[in-house]
């Protein structure tokens, strides 16, 4: 139409001549006008109506290159020319409040816009997962931590998709259609146990996401707190455990305590009555030392102390200590030695008590007859702060004691825990040997592994890296 607009005016320009023409045609002949006068001055009308028409046709195609220009700079979302000639009319002061609503519409589109990558951010940053679902529950957004949840594929598109397509759990599902059907505008909540994809624990909350409109779009919020839940759990076991523990050599101390106080005949009672006092006293002592000394490793109270040892001073450091124990059990401990081992950097009291309670462990469990073998080299393993190959050394102790259960292996190092819960109470065991050991070695960014078959004896392997042992807090 724009490029038209000339040959309009121009045919518009001789069709408003026709009349004057058409006059003077008649006035020549009657001959009141001579003809080439009369010609002349047709033409030079028709002449100044096109090439006015023409002028007026420029200028409307120069708006309309103006108006294509705003447009352009609109669906681009960037701010159009000012640059307009200084004119009056009406079309220009038209084109001038265009340009205004323009440049308000491109700042509300980029705020926007800002916006948008600012909550896209947000919600990609959370560690919660986030689904937004509209009236009829069918997926608006949904951020990353959601499709971990829910094990979805990372690049799929699930907007417009229904919420069931994201999690088939009934517990989910039943209170989706709660939170969709109360019609209210206040946020509710509920803590569910999922068992898809996996087994969690979950707390979900749910609210209108336009206030006063509490059948429109809603956003649920899911926090995994399968962790929480496990370490109240492990808490509560641990007071349990813990007053279990304590309640036996108590119990033993106030009844003995008290048959002692009104009064035993037999000296030989009374020396066996004080015996017993005297084992459940130390037993008592030692699960208090060992309560403090984890509470200590566990908060990070107990710093390392690191200094370069040979590893094979400190293996006969902790022979000479249990031999004797080990001899009177009738169990022969013995140990490898590799020559030429490099000093490693450790903490000498804690990897000492490493040592001991490893030996310890190996020692009650071995039966009369066996042998309980101490021993170090060099091997590359995987670091545990760093994540890659690194030289270190092992340390580990052997047994052909009775062997452990393939099912008890991962749990050995929780606290109290134990195989045989009435046997390692008469052997003085406090249940958190492994426990410290396993704090000790991660403290000195190691590793500990456990091999065991039943009847066979047990190896527990005990893996430090060589070098500067990183500072703990």
């Amino acid at each position: 139409m724009v490029k038209s607009i000339g040959p309009r005016l121009a045919a518009a320009t001789v069709v408003a001549l026709l009349p004057v023409a058409a006059t003077m045609m008649l006035y020549v002949a009657r001959d009141r006008i001579a003809p080439l006068p009369a010609i002349a001055a047709v033409g030079m009308s028709v002449g100044l109506g096109v090439f006015t028409g023409l002028g007026i046709a420029r200028a409307w195609r120069r708006r309309a290159d103006r108006l294509d220009a705003i447009a352009d700079a609109i669906s681009r979302r960037t701010l159009p020319s000012h640059l307009l000639p200084d004119e009056l009319d009406e079309i220009s002061l038209a084109e001038r409040h265009l340009l205004d609503a323009a440049d308000s519409v491109v700042t509300d589109v980029k705020a926007l816009n800002e916006q948008r990558e600012e909550f896209e951010a947000i919600l990609r940053s959370m560690y919660e997962a986030v689904v937004v679902t509209g009236a009829r529950r069918e997926v608006v957004m949904i951020n990353g931590a959601a499709r971990r949840l829910f094990a979805l594929q990372p690049d799929a598109d699930y907007r417009g998709r229904d919420f069931v397509e994201l999690c088939r759990d009934p517990r989910v599902q039943d209170f989706i259609g709660r939170a969709g059907g109360t019609g209210g505008s206040e946020p509710i909540t509920a803590e569910l146990s999922i068992q898809t994809p996996m087994p969690r624990s979950i707390e979900v909350s749910s609210a209108p996401l336009r206030q006063g409109q509490p059948n429109s779009e809603r956003v649920f919020v899911f926090h995994d707190i399968t962790r929480l839940k496990s370490s109240e759990t492990a808490r509560a076991d641990f007071v349990s455990n813990l007053t279990h523990e304590l309640r036996t050599p108590l119990t033993a101390l106030y009844g003995y305590a008290e048959t002692l106080a009104k009064g035993v005949d037999d000296r030989e009672t009374e020396r066996r009555f004080l015996g017993i006092i005297e084992r459940q006293s130390r037993r008592l002592a030692r699960l208090l030392d060992d309560l403090i000394s984890l509470s200590d490793l566990e908060r990070g109270l107990s710093p390392l102390k690191t200094e370069d040892l040979e590893p094979l001073h400190l293996l006969e450091e902790a022979y000479e200590l249990m031999a004797e124990r080990a001899g009177r059990q009738g169990v022969e401990l013995k140990i490898s030695r590799t020559a030429n081992l490099p000093p490693i950097r450790v903490d000498h009291d804690r990897l000492h008590q490493v040592l001991i309670n490893l030996l310890d462990n190996a020692i009650k469990y071995t039966p009369r007859g066996g042998s309980v073998t101490l021993e170090a080299h060099t091997r590359e393993a995987t670091n545990g702060a760093s994540g890659t190959p690194a030289p270190g050394i092992v340390f580990s102790v052997t047994d052909t004691g009775e062997g452990i259960p393939a099912a008890h292996i991962p749990r050995l190092t929780e606290r109290f825990y134990r195989v045989d819960r009435a046997r390692s109470r008469d052997l003085g065991g406090t249940g958190l040997g492994l426990a410290i050991v396993k704090h000790i070695v991660q403290m000195h960014h190691g590793s500990l592994k456990i091999e065991s078959r039943v009847r066979e004896g047990t190896i527990v392997t005990v893996w430090l890296p060589l070098g500067p042992a990183p500072a703990v807090p």
